[in-house]
């Protein structure tokens, strides 16, 4: 290989930095979750979850060495081949995956379990790039909006066999990315005047509250505005709508597993079932709450010592790292996320091309996703959908997709300039 492949001097080591910052911190924080000082164990020893992360960690430098020497146009032109093959394995997924709690969602190898959905994001990324980089793709035409929109919904649909609520709703980050190459606001305005709705509906015990309260408001518009009869018309349809809409959610909910139902429900009243549903979330705000300004000290917290928040070390190891190191310790891995994040929008902007910058966009909607939601969800501010916080939670499809999906846009980065001759 030609030494100036590697372009070693073109890597952005900053980005990598942050990377194993966060993953060392959250390596460190999963041992603390499965801590028993009855029975200390080394951080080292693989019987534990610290121990077989530290395994997922090492094959992670693996597959960053791999992607690192790789040609770079190999994920150019692999795009759509990566695509269909997940699709592929999606498809499988609900007939030969193992089954845990309700779901059929891993395929086991020996003692380790791999979640092809977790896989399918970046194969979803590479092909929106790979889809969008075509200087005909115009996302205020409805044609391209829907073929675009066709490639996100369909991992989406075969996630939700498994079936998978929570991987599912990750794919909405890609929003994210279409916003930015231009995806028309009036969707972003529609989708948000939905979810506002929704939590109304769904916060309000009473609806008659509500359909008052959206009366009133129409009278009101109407009065403001002149004896326009089209404007008043439009206003009392949509007002109409709006009302049939929060009476129709309460069905919509009542249709909806009971454990789903629950985590809704938990969300607008946390004390409706403190020992049974609730009991997640609220160990999970003690155990934050009680670690203060800087903590109880390493391997020192309570509520992860005596295991009273379930799911610890994967989807609620925000609350571990809140009891032991505090909010300081909170407010720095917040920092590294906000850091990379703003990181990635840097290299983004300064791709040559749109393939490029389309999957950095990509790459930070699912990242900052992923970090808001875990830890909206450990504080209470969003149900329950089992996503994990990346590069720190337990876990080794989340670890390798992530590292995959990031160290992706590093290698191509690193090669703007040859990419820009290739597809220019």
């Amino acid at each position: 290989m030609r030494k100036d492949d590697l372009y070693i001097n073109k890597i952005d080591w900053v980005t990598i930095l942050i990377y194993a910052l966060l993953v060392i911190i959250g390596w460190i924080n999963i041992y603390a979750a499965v801590y028993d000082e009855q029975v200390a164990k080394s951080i080292f020893d693989f019987s534990i979850n610290s121990g077989k992360q530290l395994v997922w960690i090492g094959t992670a430098v693996v597959l960053i060495t791999l992607i690192m020497v790789a040609d770079y146009r190999l994920f150019d032109n692999l795009s759509w081949v990566l695509y269909g093959f997940f699709i592929l394995i999606l498809l499988l997924t609900p007939f030969l995956g193992k089954e845990i709690n309700g779901q059929r969602a891993w395929f086991e190898i020996g003692a380790f379990r791999l979640q092809p959905a977790e896989f399918a994001k970046f194969a979803t990324a590479l092909a929106l790039a790979k889809y969008m980089e075509r200087p005909s793709v115009d996302l205020t035409n409805l044609e391209f909006q829907l073929r675009t929109v066709a490639i996100v919904l369909l991992p989406v649909a075969l996630i939700m066999l498994q079936p998978d609520t929570g991987t599912a709703m990750v794919y909405s980050a890609f929003f994210i990315m279409l916003y930015r190459e231009g995806m028309p606001q009036r969707y972003y305005v529609l989708g948000l005047s939905v979810v506002t709705i929704s939590l109304l509906a769904l916060a309000i015990e009473n609806n008659l509250y509500l359909v008052g309260g959206i009366i009133v408001l129409t009278v009101i518009l109407i009065l403001l505005g002149k004896k326009d009869w089209k404007r008043i018309v439009t206003l009392s349809g949509l007002a109409l709508l709006v009302i049939a809409y929060s009476y129709s959610l309460d069905y919509v909910v009542s249709k909806l597993p009971p454990h789903q139902q629950n985590r809704i429900m938990v969300l607008f009243n946390p004390d409706i079932d403190p020992l049974g549903v609730g009991w997640n979330v609220t160990q999970s705000k003690i155990a934050i709450g009680s670690g203060g300004f800087f903590g109880k000290g390493y391997l020192e917290g309570t509520q992860t010592k005596f295991d009273f928040v379930p799911e610890q070390h994967t989807d609620f190891i925000f609350c571990t790292l809140g009891e032991e190191f505090g909010w300081m310790g909170s407010l720095v891995v917040v920092f590294l996320f906000v850091s990379l994040l703003i990181r990635l929008v840097f290299l983004a902007e300064r791709q040559k091309t749109r393939f490029a910058r389309v999957y950095g966009y990509c790459v930070i909607s699912l990242i900052l996703f992923h970090f808001m939601i875990n830890i909206a969800m450990t504080i209470g501010l969003f149900p329950v959908v089992g996503i994990p916080l990346p590069f720190f939670s337990y876990g080794g499809s989340s670890l390798w997709s992530f590292t995959i999906l990031l160290f992706i846009f590093i290698k191509l980065d690193s090669h703007r300039i040859q990419l820009l001759g290739r597809m220019g």
